[in-house]
């Protein structure tokens, strides 16, 4: 398995992104996924061949403050590393931000305290109506 990382999203497809958001109830499909990657202020992927194996972006206001809403790899693909790959390439992009946050399930804290990001209390709002968007 030769996995490679990529910030450059031109030659990315929809048929490339299928698999994620597993265990959502309602997810964006992999048109709608591919414009959140396409307009976010940084997105990483990883590829396995034509098939995205992870990926992850950052919204960001490009001076002081990035948040990173999304880091997902596909179930078969997980415990290789590639999302702490992933992970590292998005805060070398970041690396100019006074700020990074992320808010995760508590499954995955662990997985960030790991990579020095500390706990803090965060408060969330979910339009879950809007969860696959439009």
């Amino acid at each position: 398995m030769k996995i490679k990382y990529t910030n450059s999203l031109t030659l990315l497809t929809p048929k490339m992104l299928s698999g994620f958001f597993v265990d959502w109830p309602k997810h964006p499909d992999e048109k709608k996924h591919l414009k959140i990657l396409r307009k976010s202020y940084v997105a990483w992927v990883a590829l396995d061949g034509n098939k995205c194996v992870g990926f992850i972006n950052a919204l960001s206001d490009g001076v002081f403050y990035a948040y990173i809403p999304l880091l997902e790899v596909l179930p078969k693909y997980q415990g290789k590393g590639i999302g702490s790959k992933l992970l590292r390439y998005m805060l070398k992009s970041l690396d100019n931000m006074y700020a990074i946050d992320i808010v995760c399930d508590k499954d995955i804290v662990l997985f960030y305290e790991s990579k020095n990001f500390k706990r803090k209390i965060g408060m969330i709002k979910r339009n879950y109506k809007n969860q696959a968007g439009s």
